[in-house]
């Protein structure tokens, strides 16, 4: 069983930028897809940002230039630096993974098999 738990999140101007973390605990050594997912009130879950198994990184469109995905596979630990934060980047922020290539995909909810409890970003 794989844990997610994501960090990071707050509240912040407009203009300004949020790091987020999302921590992976799995024993297995399996290789991971890892993507970012947002959820406004009232709306469906978005897809964000992935990195794939080989690192390849894929962006939603209201978010490339400003949001960058990395990850750390020592610590395996996903990030989303976010900058430029405008209101509507407000919502709640979800970590996923699964243990397969995403890239066909990757902005299906339902191709990820594993999911954090997310975290807040309010931007103002």
């Amino acid at each position: 069983h794989v844990q997610l738990v994501e960090s990071g999140g707050g509240s912040v101007q407009a203009g300004g930028s949020l790091r987020l973390s999302c921590v992976a605990s799995d024993d297995t050594r399996r290789r991971f897809c890892m993507a970012w997912f947002r959820q406004r009130p009232t709306e469906e879950r978005e897809a964000v940002a992935l990195i794939d198994v080989d690192g390849a990184t894929f962006y939603a469109d209201s978010v490339q230039g400003h949001f960058t995905v990395s990850k750390d596979n020592a610590e395996n630990t996903l990030y989303l630096q976010m900058n430029g934060l405008k209101p509507e980047d407000s919502a709640m922020y979800y970590c996923a993974a699964d243990p397969a290539y995403c890239r066909g995909s990757w902005k299906r909810t339902s191709r990820y098999r594993y999911w954090g409890q997310g975290t807040q970003v309010t931007v103002s």
